[in-house]
């Protein structure tokens, strides 16, 4: 396994290319505590990551959503909101698919989840992407830690031998699946599983950026699995904030929204 300041390393020429006001980190994350129920502010930091290294994983979740801000991977709009794909009236919009076009944060975010995994999960043999966002970040993890890769489709294919999983999975395997974005955690789960029908253990799943919907958290309590991400909504929120990007009247109707989605969205309906 490559170390983490081999990693580091590796990263280091691609982060420099960042400006003065972005610095990278070494640590993560902000963990879905499997252990409370509809919490809305139920995120908490792992175990693993104690002390200075809690601290650490603060201040890359503000770093990662400082990015994301940026590169508009996330799109805050309180006043018009956008209409998710379920129909969902939101006041948030992320894609952040766009963070494989940006060297610099894309080596952060790697570098992050390289970390997170080498603290959480030190067994593990096999890196997971969930298809397709979740692909391009557990390719880089995979080079980072020298582990094989698979990937998980959201349903078989209708031809050939109809896998959902390509690349070689043993039985018994032990498995970190990587995902980019955790809204009520249903696809990544599915993904989940896949894997453990092919004879896996899932250990946990780790990704970019979490809503920090209670229904996500729900849903991974009732997975008996942890949900590990560098950066979520609480850090995002306070970041716009400070950088300028929302009022602090535009900060409580996003509160609003986590808190309830269905409920706001009903303002809006026509």
């Amino acid at each position: 396994m490559v170390s983490i300041n081999q990693a580091k390393n590796q990263t280091s020429k691609a982060s420099n290319q960042m400006s003065n006001k972005q610095t990278a980190t070494t640590s993560s994350t902000d963990q879905i505590n499997t252990n409370q129920t509809n919490n809305a502010a139920a995120t908490s930091v792992t175990s693993a990551t104690t002390g200075g290294a809690a601290a650490d994983s603060q201040v890359l979740a503000h770093q990662i959503a400082a990015d994301l801000l940026h590169i508009k991977a996330v799109t805050l709009s309180p006043q018009q909101p956008f209409t998710w794909a379920s129909g969902l009236k939101s006041p948030i919009y992320t894609d952040n698919r766009l963070t494989i076009s940006y060297p610099a944060i894309r080596q952060r975010i790697a570098q992050g989840l390289a970390t997170t995994i080498q603290q959480l999960y030190p067994q593990v043999d096999v890196i997971a992407g969930t298809a397709t966002a979740g692909i391009p970040h557990a390719a880089i993890v995979a080079s980072l830690l020298d582990l094989p890769l698979i990937y998980i489709r959201s349903q078989p294919k209708d031809h050939g031998q109809g896998r959902q999983i390509e690349g070689h999975l043993a039985s018994n395997s032990k498995v970190v699946v990587i995902d980019d974005l955790i809204s009520t955690g249903g696809s990544v789960l599915q993904a989940v599983q896949a894997t453990q029908r092919e004879g896996a253990q899932v250990l946990g799943v780790v990704g970019i950026f979490s809503y920090q919907l209670p229904v996500g958290q729900a849903n991974f309590v009732s997975a008996d699995l942890p949900c590990t991400t560098l950066t979520n909504y609480t850090s995002l929120i306070e970041t716009a904030v400070a950088q300028g990007y929302i009022s602090a009247q535009d900060r409580e109707i996003l509160q609003q929204w986590r808190q309830d989605p269905q409920a706001w969205g009903a303002q809006f309906a026509n």
